[in-house]
């Protein structure tokens, strides 16, 4: 088993709601099958890696390298040293990049590495099934106006995914991510994203759906260093049974960042009265020519929305599920591909068949 003493601690703030035990008990979790491993119908490159290590026989590697990746200091994210990386060169646009990763018990660390070069534009989707500890790096550099979208499907049905997400924008850069908690596994998302050049752009949120006991975590700092830059961090959480989900979210407007726009909106929707959701919107503005705004609630269903369903014949579960979907469709809707938000939307309504 991890030590705890080798884990950050709960005192921290930012470790605050860290399911850290969660994270032990998921590496000395014994071996189990893999499961099925499945790549959506898309174009492009295909990564298949089980426990941390590329299956070369049902892979295709195409613009992507393996090798070391530069670890850096957080405490999940340095245990990953060994990784795939994705460099495009200026004005280079490539087809789609999967990576399914596939967990059998007890831990398994792995990095990875974007770096776009000035113009260049990239689509990544990445998958996680199975059980263990799967904790993941991705550093993220992206030069002038360069573009690129993420996905990332937690599915894994035991055990615990970490992600360790950082991100360095140029002038006019965008980066669009958004990431679904829809397996039975324990989650912690903790992004560090720096607006770096005038312009920029990033969008990074998701929906996390929490059932049973099971905690669901997401960390997130944007910190806008330059002026005219845009962030939308937008983030819906779904808690049922004795489940506890958890969103901080923060921007930082340093001195220079005149003209930023920064927005957050953070949601939570109690399916029991048993469940849990922690919210924590964050702003810190140092510059005085700024437009932040953010936004924190939690509630439940609508009686009278479930009541008038229910009078016009549709059963109390469906009616739920179709009013919990709509609560969640906006944090999907901003995925671009249509394969891949029709893939989320399969992912959300499945939880919603276990959890209703």
């Amino acid at each position: 088993m991890t030590p705890l003493l080798d884990l950050p601690s709960n005192r921290e703030e930012a470790w605050r709601w860290a399911d850290l035990g969660g994270i032990a008990a998921a590496a000395a979790l014994a071996p189990v099958a893999a499961p099925e491993a499945e790549f959506l119908d898309l174009p492009g490159a295909k990564l298949l890696f089980v426990d941390g290590v590329l299956d070369a026989t049902r892979s295709d590697l195409g613009p992507v390298t393996l090798g070391a990746v530069d670890p850096g200091e957080h405490p999940l994210g340095r245990r990953a040293s060994q990784g795939w990386t994705l460099r495009l060169a200026a004005d280079a646009v490539a087809e789609p990049v999967q990576v399914v990763h596939v967990a059998t018990g007890a831990e398994n660390h792995l990095a990875a590495a974007i770096a776009l070069a000035d113009d260049a534009a990239a689509q990544v989707i990445e998958t996680y099934v199975g059980a263990g500890w799967s904790n993941r790096l991705a550093r993220i550099t992206l030069g002038k106006a360069a573009r690129l979208m993420r996905s990332v499907r937690l599915l894994q049905a035991a055990g615990f995914t970490s992600l360790r997400e950082e991100a360095t924008l140029g002038e006019g850069a965008s980066l669009v991510t958004t990431v679904l908690g829809a397996g039975d596994a324990g989650t912690r998302i903790d992004g560090a994203i720096c607006l770096a050049g005038e312009g920029g752009y990033a969008e990074f949120g998701g929906a996390l759906l929490t059932r049973d006991a099971q905690r669901q975590e997401c960390a997130v700092r944007v910190r806008h260093a330059a002026p005219n830059g845009q962030s939308h961090q937008l983030w819906r959480a779904v808690a049922a049974d004795r489940s506890v989900a958890s969103l901080a979210a923060a921007v930082e407007v340093a001195r220079d960042a005149q003209k930023t726009d920064g927005e957050q909106s953070l949601r939570g929707l109690l399916l029991q009265r048993t469940a849990t959701v922690n919210l924590k919107p964050e702003l810190e503005i140092f510059a005085d020519d700024v437009k932040c705004a953010h936004g924190a609630t939690v509630g439940e269903l609508d009686a009278r929305a479930l009541f008038y369903m229910q009078s016009r014949g549709i059963p109390k579960a469906r009616a739920q599920a179709l009013l919990t979907r709509a609560f969640v469709a906006d944090a999907m809707e901003r995925i671009g591909d249509e394969t891949v938000r029709e893939a989320f939307v399969a992912d959300a309504d499945a939880w919603l068949e276990r959890a209703l």
